[in-house]
């Protein structure tokens, strides 16, 4: 091996490397805040902006923290959904009770 592929296969290791590190760290936080089922899904969603980058070979950690926040901003776009689509169920499916019955008026003095 000469020293170009040296070079070349160590850098490519860094690369692994620090984006190795950042999903796991992305991942762990996902796992802490909404637990193991999230984290597998945003885990894919890291994965799937890594592919819409279309970094360069030579990424620098900079460009792993974007795929992280875009990965990130998924994960509060679907929350947000989550949660409006939680408080629009919750208004709708309210049932009202009526103040008075039937039965209440016809035994009520006038």
């Amino acid at each position: 091996m000469d020293k170009e592929d040296s070079f070349r296969n160590s850098t490519c290791e860094g690369q692994s490397n620090m984006a190795e590190r950042d999903l796991s760290v992305f991942i762990r936080a996902v796992t802490e805040l909404f637990g193991p089922k999230q984290a597998r899904l945003s885990t894919q969603d890291w994965l799937d902006e890594l592919e819409l980058k279309d970094m360069p070979h030579r990424a620098t950690s900079r460009d792993w923290r974007a795929v992280t926040v875009a990965a990130s901003a998924r994960l509060a776009n679907q929350q947000t959904l989550a949660r409006d689509h939680r408080t629009l169920a919750a208004s709708t499916d309210r049932k009202v009770s009526p103040i008075l019955s039937s039965n209440c008026l016809a035994s009520a003095p006038l």
